[in-house]
């Protein structure tokens, strides 16, 4: 199995990047593989264009096109996502999550703006065709506490809970994705069938 996890939060330091720091290791010892991108690894130049040709948004692409799934994470700014991740989304195409499961993160300086998930990010996703769309998590920055120096942030029990809980889901939903067959194998099923009219 292969997960994106798209960081919304332009700062180097961001609860939103400890948060997707704990699901890609999270899903690891599930033995998923992770592929890890943030916002700030797109040239601002080509987000502000609307180059489609960047390298690095086709490399974005051609990961998400290969995953099964995808976390998003986003700090909530003026009472909906980060702009910077806006630009991102929008240099994707129409279905670029058809066939994938989404879980989409938020976290915010208060609870007031806990329904921006799903309010700002989830039509977002499911324009782009998300195939499930699971329960967002919102984080309050209270509950992330980062950690000083080479120590591990610390979540609040109820957050860290919540996210094992949505990680798990996550992971059911992986796993009972239907595969797509092999065009060969489909091919063989074909010629091999008998058909009547």
């Amino acid at each position: 199995m292969l997960v994106v996890t798209l960081g919304g939060s332009p700062s180097q330091r961001s609860r939103c990047g400890v948060l997707l720091d704990r699901a890609k290791g999270w899903l690891n010892r599930q033995g998923v593989e992770v592929v890890s991108y943030q916002v700030r690894d797109f040239p601002a130049e080509d987000l502000l264009h609307a180059r489609f040709d960047s390298p690095k948004i086709i490399d974005l692409l051609q990961q998400i096109e290969n995953a099964d799934g995808l976390v998003i994470a986003t700090p909530v700014y003026k009472a909906s996502f980060s702009g910077a991740l806006k630009t991102v989304l929008d240099l994707l195409p129409e279905r670029a999550l058809s066939h994938k499961v989404v879980l989409p993160i938020a976290t915010g300086g208060s609870i007031a703006h806990m329904l921006a998930v799903d309010y700002a990010l989830k039509p977002v996703l499911s324009a782009l065709k998300a195939q499930e769309m699971l329960h967002g998590i919102f984080a309050d920055d209270s509950q992330i506490a980062y950690g000083e120096g080479s120590a591990q942030a610390q979540l609040a029990q109820v957050l860290e809970q919540r996210l094992n809980e949505s990680l798990e889901q996550f992971y059911s939903a992986l796993a009972r994705r239907p595969k797509p067959l092999d065009p060969n194998l489909l091919n063989e099923r074909l010629v091999a069938a008998r058909w009547s009219i």
